[in-house]
């Protein structure tokens, strides 16, 4: 960061250098099209596939939050069911049975709290137990802390990494390679 001035009365220049990402990281996934193999970030080829045969819920009110998420799964095998709501979602938990659930916690008229927990009140045999993510805008240890205790197994900020997000789905799947960490141990 850089500041300069002429003097009194002449006015002042602020520079600011950040490093720039790689077009590929930031380039915004392209409107529904013919799939596109664009990718939003180089995938090692070990992780590539790494969801295979894993069905994710997503639930997001913002189409393309829900959109992007959709494209990060899919590029690693996940199939995946989206959800413009928690009352869509539930539903869909309850007819689908996912894998593991991703959901928003900012949403209109029901949030992400109270669907994890109508979600933890079903038997296990319903859906009851299925693993869940948390993605939230705010990134306080209070928040994270009340993700956790409405039934979430964890809590990613947004904007998502998307490592980390194919990560812990792989990890509360179960489905991380032996080589990689599992998660809480």
């Amino acid at each position: 960061m850089r500041a300069s001035s002429e003097g009194a009365g002449r006015g002042a220049t602020f520079s600011v250098e950040l490093p720039l990402a790689s077009r590929e990281a930031t380039a915004p996934a392209p409107r529904k099209q013919p799939r596109s193999r664009t990718r939003v970030r180089p995938v090692a080829q070990s992780e590539e596939r790494l969801l295979e045969g894993l069905w994710v819920l997503v639930v997001d009110d913002e189409r393309d939050a829900r959109e992007l998420t959709r494209e990060l799964l899919e590029e690693r095998g996940a199939r995946v069911l989206l959800a413009a709501s928690a009352d869509e979602a539930y539903a869909l938990l309850c007819r689908a049975r996912p894998d593991v659930l991703v959901s928003d916690l900012g949403m209109p008229d029901t949030d992400g709290f109270a669907l994890i927990r109508r979600v933890r009140e079903l038997p296990a045999r319903e859906g009851g137990d299925t693993p869940a993510v948390a993605l939230t805008a705010f990134a306080r240890l209070e928040e994270r802390e009340r993700a956790l205790v409405a039934g979430f197994q964890a809590h990613l900020a947004k904007p998502v990494d998307p490592a980390e997000l194919i990560a812990l789905v792989a990890s509360l799947a179960g489905t991380l390679p032996s080589a990689a960490p599992s998660a809480g141990g």
